[in-house]
């Protein structure tokens, strides 16, 4: 009875988590949770694949790097809505890069940059490989929030680690889909890890 009980609460979580994301992808809305910008709402775009993180765990992620996001240079690859990298903004980040390929996705998050007056935030309609082969600079914070059951993750980590935009104590946020098994560089050393229905999102720092 006891397998029989988890497997049915394990299925409860699931469906609950399903729900939970319909909603917010319905409303058409995420909010910020935090900072200067904290309770407004903005909209995003609703294509496939695109799934505002949830409050909870943005919060999670926010009381994590709370020290470090303040002054720091960030990099939300795979933006979406832009409410990680937004989140950012309102909590002091210097500066964000948001890279997004959908064309539509990338035109209501520099939409929503402006309404928030947010001069820090730069928008970038390209592929998330190309970006990194095409950029130089290096980054305080990398987010990384790819599509779920694409296959990305474990390209784009790769190809971070043979760019130089991560140095010593780089941050880098990853939320995949829970059960994807992925190989971290030896000079990351996972500092959080946590677990929501579906989705499992951990935080890593760059040691050597």
């Amino acid at each position: 009875m006891r397998v029989v009980w988890e497997m049915a609460n394990r299925e409860k979580i699931f469906a609950d988590n399903r729900r939970s994301i319909k909603r917010v992808n319905k409303s058409g809305q995420f909010r910020i949770i935090g900072g200067q910008w904290k309770g407004r709402k903005l909209k995003f775009i609703e294509v496939e694949g695109l799934r505002p993180s949830l409050d909870r765990i943005r919060e999670t992620l926010f009381n994590w790097i709370q020290r470090e996001v303040r002054g720091a240079r960030c990099l939300d690859l795979f933006a979406g809505s832009g409410a990680i990298g937004i989140e950012a903004l309102s909590r002091g980040a210097a500066h964000v890069d948001f890279v997004e390929l959908n064309k539509k996705a990338s035109r209501q998050l520099e939409t929503n940059l402006g309404l928030l007056e947010a001069d820090d935030g730069n928008v970038w309609h390209q592929d998330a490989k190309q970006f990194l082969t095409s950029t130089h600079q290096p980054y305080d914070i990398v987010f990384l929030d790819p599509p779920f059951n694409k296959g990305m993750a474990q390209e784009i980590i790769d190809k971070l680690v043979l760019t130089n935009l991560l140095g010593v104590d780089s941050l880098i946020y990853i939320e995949i889909e829970q059960g994807l098994e992925i190989t971290i560089p030896e000079s990351w050393e996972e500092l959080k890890a946590k677990k929501a229905g579906q989705l499992q999102y951990k935080l890593y720092r760059v040691i050597g």
